[in-house]
């Protein structure tokens, strides 16, 4: 058993490079902020009652100057102040909203909502209210994204069933509950207006209140999603060799349908070297009595990849050197053969196959502290142990709850290194733009792919997926 530590992967912005998002943008800027084309406005459309409205216009106002860390913070990394939304530095960007941009949800309207007993009957009665005014904006105002404000009478009826566990997990295929979600069915239903949506809890838009993040810490998150999601823009992006052959990643992860009678929709999501995720739907596919675990035949591994690439090839008029496959489950043989030829015919040299899945093996270290954030352990020449959550030496604490739970890589063909596979699995832990903390525990490609699963089952065959990622965030 060897044992080593991963530095910190860092993150390239405008003009510099840092390990942190709030540090790399505040000094240099959004890594996009150089791009001709790059539109500086964020045209905000706002859905809400007009106690909502008003709150989100506050909010936005308050975002667009610079916000102090709380004085009381006891890690100055982890607390850092907001250098506001403003053109000339930062994100040089200016978040643009006003009644216009407005619409504003009759009071009446939501409180017979919040009455109706049938919790579906009240669900649908929600989406359907904020789908009808979202519904306008799209096609009535110049905006790139919306933000629904959700009064906490309605919220407390709508989304408090929806909470997360504890712990992310990372199962071998996305589990989702049959019944209505609000969140997920709202993003659905408003996907073909091609407008994504920031859904928002009107209790955030207070400032400092009792069980809330510190304003600083809010609006770094609210501001770099809204940022990312009414792009294309790209606030960050994995710092790279350039001297090395062009590499892209790959997730593969499947979920069941809301009847759960089709059994698996298989997905995939593909990341170019500016960090644009792609999300692409697959075929339908059938289990085998002796194995639970969801797999592609050869046929849909190869389309699958194919398809996937091709949009790589489109976004940068040519295929990558190299690809990397990440999947939460181990790859079978048919798997192996279909992606290998998809990557044959398409002339690419080297292809990387790694699982990644949660692992029950748990290190002390002395003291307090869990093990350092990038500890790896090699079990042998395939399996690692990699501790993507866990103390990190910039922040000088551990920022979870419980004893944190590493991941196994099982390193299925790689021309690379373990070492290097696990150093740019930690590097794709950090490109979640939802979160400006950078220690994130899975990497983007499966981290989202339970996410896309959960609102992708609420679309119909006939509907057409976005392929941003900023619509499932």
């Amino acid at each position: 058993m060897k044992l080593e530590h991963i530095p910190e992967p860092r993150l390239r912005f405008a003009s510099g490079e840092h390990i942190c998002p709030r540090r790399g943008i505040a000094a240099y800027g959004v890594f996009d902020r150089s791009m001709d084309s790059r539109r500086t406005d964020v045209m905000i459309g706002g859905v809400g009652t007009a106690t909502c409205i008003e709150a989100l216009g506050r909010w936005v106002e308050r975002c667009s100057s610079e916000i102090p860390a709380p004085e009381t913070a006891k890690q100055p990394n982890l607390r850092v102040p907001f250098p506001g939304v403003g053109r000339g530095h930062a994100f040089d960007a200016k978040l643009v909203f006003g009644s216009d941009l407005a619409r504003t949800l009759k009071k009446s309207e939501v409180d017979e909502i919040v009455a109706i007993g049938d919790r579906t009957t009240r669900l649908s009665k929600a989406i359907d209210l904020y789908y009808e005014h979202i519904k306008f904006l799209a096609q009535n105002r110049q905006i790139d994204a919306v933000v629904c404000v959700i009064p906490d009478a309605l919220y407390k009826v709508v989304a408090t069933e929806e909470s997360n566990p504890l712990e992310e997990t990372l199962d071998a295929s996305v589990e989702v509950a049959s019944e209505l979600n609000f969140r997920r069915a709202l993003k659905a239903k408003a996907m073909h207006l091609g407008k994504p949506l920031q859904l928002i809890r009107a209790f955030s838009l207070e400032s400092n209140k009792k069980g809330q993040q510190d304003d600083a810490t809010k609006a770094w998150n609210f501001c770099t999603a809204l940022y990312y999601k009414a792009g294309p823009r790209v606030p960050w992006k994995l710092s790279a060799d350039d001297r090395r052959p062009s590499s892209c990643a790959v997730g593969i992860a499947f979920y069941r349908s809301r009847d759960r009678q089709v059994l698996n929709t298989s997905l995939a999501q593909i990341f170019d070297e500016l960090g644009n995720g792609l999300i692409l739907r697959g075929t339908p596919i059938d289990m085998t009595r002796d194995d639970r675990v969801p797999h592609l035949n050869a046929q849909q591994a190869y389309d699958l990849l194919t398809a996937a690439l091709n949009e790589y090839r489109v976004a940068l008029r040519n295929f990558p050197a190299r690809i990397v496959v990440h999947k939460s489950s181990n790859f079978s043989a048919e798997e192996i053969d279909g992606l290998s030829e998809a990557a044959s015919d398409l002339r690419i040299d080297t292809v990387d196959l790694v699982t990644v899945m949660d692992s029950r093996l748990r290190l002390f270290r002395e003291g307090n502290y869990p093990p350092y954030r990038g500890t790896r352990i090699e079990m042998d020449d395939r399996r690692h142990v990699l501790y993507s959550r866990g103390s990190v030496w910039y922040y000088k604490t551990y920022t979870g709850l419980y004893i944190p739970e590493p991941i196994e890589l099982r390193i299925v063909r790689s021309e690379e290194s373990p070492s290097f596979i696990a150093r740019e699995i930690l590097g794709l832990t950090k490109m979640n733009w939802n979160n400006t903390q950078f220690d994130g525990k899975y990497p983007v490609t499966l981290g989202c792919a339970r996410k896309v699963g959960e609102i992708m089952k609420y679309l119909s065959d006939r509907d057409d997926p976005q392929i941003r990622y900023g619509f499932y965030m």
